[in-house]
């Protein structure tokens, strides 16, 4: 069993001197601890800390109100997760956020407002793996089972051809939300960039690049800020995106649909789509642990893929973990999932049996791919 050190997420600090200046140097000057010594704390990158040290934390917590002596020293450590659902299912809260689409006659309502049949698949596996630990939790009667105190659902508008700022703004507005709570929490964003807004948000958080803004710009691939490119087919509705698009880089143009990634060498792979023989999803999570926040991103490129990766999550789990990337205080695991066809394509009315795959290929990014973007 492994703790970490959750003196940033009691705090509600985050790691951004214009948000929140001043949190090191008062620690400093009231407990006499080195400044390095506090930073590593609130990154929760310490491998130990003597008792006087930790006393003396508690003191500055009691005195500034972020804690009450009955609390300390055990808010101060939580239990790190040793799987994929643990990880979910350890969240004090846990809110699955959807890309909601309108007919085009709906006007401002969301009356009538649909989910993707293939998303509300997703979301039903997904609660079941918090729930039962992906159906393990009968076996380990030992121990109280983890739950999330609160599981919550939010809605957002898919991208559309008019509108945008409608859809901008509703994105924004649920994920500023969840920023501010401070307690342990998780946020699921379900689908592309294609279907759920919030998903732009999360992955242009965790690389530091502009959110809705197009990357196609960069003289190579490797100098985009995420690894991982969302290449549109022709057809599809393109949103301008930090991870999406159809050119690579200035010198680059991959013709074939599908989710792309770099590789170790800097060069980039795809896990292609094809609307009778593939098919390509995404897992992508950063858990910041001394700040008790975790962000996910789940997701197909298509409604099939979508589908096939709910039952890959049901079934294989374990295969998105451990994370790709730790160090820091945060751990980041990202993942790429190939399917497979053989079977011809299924008719409409036997779409919901959901075509099973003849292969399932699932890819971890390199370290060094993440490393390189976020250790700048």
């Amino acid at each position: 069993m492994q703790y970490s050190f959750r003196l940033a997420e009691l705090l509600g600090h985050i790691p951004d001197p214009r948000k929140r200046p001043g949190t090191v140097k008062s620690i400093v000057e009231y407990t006499g601890l080195d400044r390095h010594q506090v930073s590593a704390l609130l990154k929760n990158e310490v491998k130990y800390i003597p008792l006087k040290a930790l006393s003396r934390l508690c003191d500055y917590l009691v005195e500034h109100g972020y804690a009450t002596a009955d609390q300390l020293p055990g808010a101060l450590f939580a239990v790190e997760s040793e799987n994929f659902w643990e990880l979910l299912a350890r969240r004090q809260r846990i809110e699955i956020c959807c890309g909601i689409r309108r007919f085009e006659d709906d006007g401002d309502g969301p009356h009538g407002a649909w989910l993707v049949a293939s998303d509300s698949l997703l979301i039903g596996e997904l609660l079941n793996g918090i729930s039962s630990l992906g159906g393990t939790s009968k076996m380990n009667d030992s121990q109280p089972i983890p739950h999330p105190e609160l599981l919550q659902q939010s809605l957002v508008w898919s991208p559309s051809e008019k509108d945008q700022s409608e859809v901008f703004r509703r994105s924004a507005e649920v994920y500023d939300a969840f920023n501010q709570f401070s307690s342990d929490r998780g946020l699921i964003g379900l689908g592309s960039v294609k279907s759920n807004p919030v998903v732009e948000h999360i992955m242009a958080t965790t690389f530091d690049c502009e959110a809705f803004k197009d990357q196609s710009t960069a003289a190579t691939g490797t100098e985009r800020s995420c690894p991982l490119m969302l290449r549109y087919r022709d057809d599809d509705l393109q949103p301008e995106s930090c991870m999406a698009g159809t050119r690579l880089s200035q010198s680059e143009f991959p013709t074939a649909p599908g989710i792309m990634y770099e590789t170790e060498d800097g060069t980039w792979e795809a896990c292609r789509w094809n609307e009778k023989t593939e098919d390509a999803a995404m897992v992508f999570y950063i858990h910041r642990e001394a700040l008790g926040r975790l962000e996910m991103v789940v997701g197909g490129f298509s409604g099939r893929a979508t589908r096939m990766l709910a039952r890959t999550l049901a079934s294989r789990a374990e295969d998105f973990w451990p994370p790709v990337y730790s160090g820091h205080g945060v751990q980041v695991g990202a993942f790429v999932v190939q399917f497979s066809f053989t079977a011809p394509r299924q008719k409409q009315h036997d779409i919901l049996l959901t075509e099973p795959p003849s292969n399932v290929k699932i890819t971890p990014l390199h370290h060094d791919v993440l490393a390189r973007r976020l250790e700048t």
